[in-house]
């Protein structure tokens, strides 16, 4: 019985764990450039709590990490300068914050004091020289789809936009960034485009992710059902054997 019990336990343990990544898509519906997220399940074989010379062992429902859908999101028209998305999938604008080198899909850019391209949060949008500095004075830019940046009509330097041969080398970072978390190089990125006065949206599907959430919920009231049978069979057969004895 207690066999069953702890499968059970298991599977439980991963639901919650599904229903927080579920709810998490849902809060990011909107979001510029975030990317859906699921959880990853595996079985882990563990040694029966009871009959320990039986065999084979208990096979467990196992949390394998998080998987992330890399697909591209809607584009949407913003007519702002400085907004920028990436029209092409598994490619980032490049980024570097205090904890070094980071990517992000959000285009949504600004202007810092010193003239600096940035997120929103602050961190320097890199080009292919290092941070990008424009000039107020020289009126709004312009971006070909190359990422080239223009003022007055003069190339004043060139988004860096770059990929990895594998997306399984980034892991999630906070406010939308994304960090490499291996040795992969980041390579230029030349078969996609990007579009000013565009932001990418997210590629959450809000009417898929709430029918996940209801199926979350079921599976989880379907385990506890099985739990509290087997509890019950447990005490039933006790209660049997006393009064046989």
């Amino acid at each position: 019985m207690e066999n069953a019990a702890y499968v059970g336990l298991s599977r439980q343990m991963t639901l919650r764990r599904e229903l927080d990544i579920v709810a998490n898509n849902i809060a990011n519906a909107d979001t510029n450039g975030f990317k859906v997220e699921q959880l990853l399940l595996g079985t882990e074989v563990g040694e029966r709590a009871r009959n320990a010379f039986v065999k084979p062992g208990v096979s467990f429902v196992l949390d394998n990490g998080v998987g992330r859908d890399y697909g591209q999101g809607s584009l949407e028209q913003t007519g702002r300068s400085l907004d920028f998305a990436i029209e092409g999938e598994g490619a980032f604008f490049k980024l570097q914050d205090g904890a070094g080198e980071a990517y992000t899909r959000d285009g949504a850019f600004t202007l810092d004091a010193e003239g600096r391209l940035t997120t929103q949060g602050g961190a320097p949008v890199l080009g292919d020289g290092g941070e990008i500095i424009l000039d107020r004075s020289l009126g709004e830019v312009s971006v070909a789809s190359d990422g080239t940046i223009s003022q007055n009509g003069q190339p004043v330097g060139r988004l860096a936009v770059v990929r990895f041969d594998a997306l399984a080398a980034l892991e999630k970072g906070g406010d939308g960034l994304y960090r490499n978390a291996s040795n992969a190089a980041a390579l230029e990125a030349n078969d996609v485009q990007v579009r000013q006065g565009m932001l990418e949206g997210s590629n959450v599907n809000p009417i898929l992710e709430i029918t996940n959430l209801i199926e979350i919920q079921r599976a989880y009231e379907s385990v506890t059902r099985m739990i509290e049978n087997n509890t019950d069979l447990s005490r039933r057969s006790v209660e049997r054997l006393g009064r046989v004895s």
